[in-house]
C-alpha cells in the first residue's frame, strides 16, 4: 500500500488536478484544486469525515492512493479535470461526466470574408480553433467586443452581397465594416480579421489591456461613469478569456489509464468461453421513460474501445405500451435484417453455406460493407435474451454469440444454460460489460430526452385554439420548428395550405403572447 502521508508531504501548494483511487488502482474520483495540498490533504483529515456527507464518507473510505497533475492556472486545471471526468467517468463525479465541452472560437480564413463563431465541437474542417474557453460569459461578450471593435461581420451567409445587405444594419449598429457592398476592399477586411485572430493568439494582448485602461481611467476623470464602467467590464472579459491557457487531449498524457481493453476482451472471452476473438461488439439497452417515447439503442466496441460513429438510435415502431421483450426483439431485429440486407445474403437455398458463416467470409475477404459482431450484449436478463435468441435465429444467425447483463446483481444470461454467470466485480471482464451497458444506456437515455424536449416545443402548438392536427402538420411541415412559425408573420402563416387570413391572424398573436 503506498505511503500516503508521505506522498502529501511531496505534494506542492500549486494548481493541479488530482485523481483519487480505490485498492485496485481504479480511478474513483477526479477534482480540481488552485492549491494541491491543501486540496488533498483535507481528504485526510479526521475531521472532514466526521462532517461529510454520506456520498463523500463513502469516497474517503474508499481512497487508497492518489495522483496528480499540476497546471499553470485555476483554467488550465478546469479544462484538464473534464477531460478526465469525460475519459475515466469515475464513479463518484457527477457532474461534466456529459458529452458538453466548453466553448471554442472558430473562424474558417479559406473564405473570403471569414466571420468568428462559437463552437463547443472542433473538427478536421482546416479552420483556426482558439480554446477552450472556461468561461462561458466572458468568451461571448469578448468574441462581440472583437467584432465591434474590428468592424467584422457576423451575419451568416457566407457570400454576403447586395441582396442580404438590405435586410441588415449590422453596419449601423454592431459597427460592421460592410465588406459586402464595397465599404471596404476583401484585403483589408481580411487584414482586420488576420488583426483579431492575432490577439486571439495572444499577441499585443498586454499594449491592449494598457490601452483601455488608460480609456477607463480617461472616462472616469470625465464623470462618464457608465462608459467607464463598460470598458472595465471588457478589461475583465478579456483577461478571462486571453489568458494563457493550454488544451489538454483526452488521453490524459502522464495520468495513466486504469482501462485494459485488450486484457479486459482476453478476460471475457475466457469467461465465456468463445472460441473467437472478440473484436467487434454491440450492446442494446431500451429507454422508456413514458409510453409516448420508447427508444433503443445499439453501441458498439472495437477490440474494446467504443467506435462512436457506429452507434445507432431507435424509436420503437411496432410495440404498444412500455413493454421491453417485445422492443427488444423489434430492435435486434432491426440492426441484424439490415447487416443481412447490407451485405445482399437474403437468398441461401441450394447453398450448404449458413448467413453467419457467409458473413464472416464476407468479412475475412474485405467485401462486407457492414461488419456482423463477434458477440451481441443486451441489457437485460432471460427474458430479453430470449427474444433476442429467437429472433437471430428467424434471421439465420443460430450461432451468433449473444448473452443478457441483468442490473441488479450483475448475472450474465447465455442462451440454453439456466444458471446466470456471476464473476467478481474487480474483474475486468465484468468491468468491460458494465461499460458498454452503461454506454448504451446512456445513448438511448439522451436520445429518450431529445424526443420529450421536441414533444414539449411542438405540443405549444396543440394549446392553440386556432390550430387544428391538419395545420399543426402544415405548419410544421412548411416552416419545420415552433420557434420558426412563432418568428413568422401573419402573412407568411397565411401562404401555408388550409391556413386562411383569419385564423393566420389569431394563430401569431396567440404565439406573440406565449414568449
Amino acid at each position: 500500500m503506498p505511503d500516503i502521508q508521505q506522498k502529501l508531504s511531496q505534494t506542492p501548494h500549486k494548481p493541479g488536478v488530482y485523481l483519487m483511487k480505490d485498492r485496485l488502482g481504479g480511478i474513483i474520483y477526479v477534482g480540481k484544486a488552485r492549491d494541491l495540498k491543501k486540496r488533498v490533504g483535507n481528504y485526510f483529515m479526521p475531521s472532514r469525515k466526521m462532517r461529510a456527507d454520506r456520498k463523500t464518507r463513502a469516497l474517503i473510505d474508499s481512497i487508497e492512493d492518489f495522483d496528480i497533475q499540476i497546471v499553470r492556472n485555476e483554467q488550465e486545471a478546469l479544462i484538464l479535470e473534464s477531460k478526465l471526468i469525460k475519459q475515466y467517468r469515475p464513479r463518484y463525479n457527477v457532474s461534466l461526466r456529459d458529452d458538453k465541452r466548453f466553448y471554442m472560437v472558430k473562424v474558417q480564413l479559406k473564405n473570403p470574408l471569414p466571420r468568428f463563431m462559437l463552437t463547443r465541437l472542433k473538427k478536421d474542417d482546416g479552420a483556426r480553433y482558439f480554446g477552450p474557453f472556461v468561461h462561458s460569459v466572458a468568451i461571448k461578450a469578448t468574441l462581440e467586443w472583437i467584432n465591434r471593435e474590428f468592424g467584422l461581420r457576423t451575419c451568416r451567409p457566407q457570400h454576403p452581397g447586395e441582396n442580404e445587405y438590405r435586410h441588415c444594419h449590422a453596419d449601423v449598429i454592431r459597427s460592421c465594416s460592410a465588406p459586402c457592398v464595397g465599404k471596404i476592399s476583401e484585403e483589408d477586411y481580411r487584414s482586420r480579421v488576420m488583426e483579431a485572430v492575432a490577439l486571439l493568439e495572444g499577441k499585443g494582448r498586454k499594449d491592449r489591456l494598457q490601452g483601455l485602461r488608460e480609456q477607463m481611467q480617461q472616462a472616469s476623470e470625465k464623470l462618464q461613469f457608465e462608459k467607464a464602467a463598460r470598458l472595465r467590464d471588457i478589461i475583465d472579459n478579456l483577461e478571462k478569456t486571453l489568458s494563457p491557457t493550454r488544451s489538454f487531449v483526452r488521453s490524459g498524457g502522464a495520468v495513466p489509464s486504469t482501462v485494459k481493453p485488450s486484457e479486459d476482451l482476453a478476460e471475457l472471452r475466457e469467461a465465456l468461453s468463445l472460441p473467437d476473438q472478440l473484436n467487434i461488439m454491440e450492446c442494446f439497452d431500451i429507454s422508456n421513460v413514458s409510453s409516448n417515447h420508447i427508444v433503443a439503442s445499439m453501441v458498439r466496441f472495437v477490440n474494446g474501445s467504443p467506435e462512436n460513429k457506429s452507434y445507432r438510435r431507435y424509436r420503437i415502431k411496432t410495440v404498444q405500451g412500455q413493454d421491453d421483450f417485445a422492443s427488444m426483439a423489434e430492435v435486434v431485429r432491426r440492426r441484424y435484417s439490415r447487416i443481412l440486407l447490407e451485405n445482399s445474403i437474403s437468398d441461401l437455398e441450394g447453398s450448404q453455406e449458413q448467413p453467419l458463416e457467409a458473413l464472416r467470409r464476407l468479412a475475412r475477404e474485405g467485401k462486407s460493407p457492414l461488419l456482423i459482431p463477434d458477440l451481441v450484449i443486451v441489457d437485460g436478463g432471460k427474458g430479453q435474451l430470449s427474444m433476442a435468441v429467437r429472433e437471430l435465429q428467424r434471421l439465420g444467425l443460430h450461432d451468433l454469440p449473444v448473452i443478457g447483463l441483468a442490473k441488479q446483481r450483475e448475472e450474465i444470461f447465455r442462451p440454453g444454460i439456466s444458471e446466470p454467470l456471476l464473476l467478481s466485480h474487480d474483474s475486468g471482464a465484468l468491468k468491460l460489460m458494465q461499460r458498454m451497458r452503461d454506454e448504451a444506456h446512456r445513448f438511448a437515455n439522451n436520445y429518450n430526452e431529445l424526443l420529450l424536449r421536441r414533444r414539449v416545443r411542438e405540443s405549444l402548438l396543440d394549446d392553440c385554439p386556432a390550430i387544428s392536427a391538419k395545420r399543426k402538420e402544415a405548419l410544421l411541415r412548411r416552416f419545420g420548428s415552433v420557434k420558426r412559425i412563432r418568428n413568422a408573420d401573419a402573412k407568411e402563416l397565411e401562404s401555408v395550405p388550409g391556413v386562411g387570413k383569419k385564423s393566420a391572424q389569431e394563430i401569431h398573436l396567440w404565439l406573440q403572447q406565449q414568449r
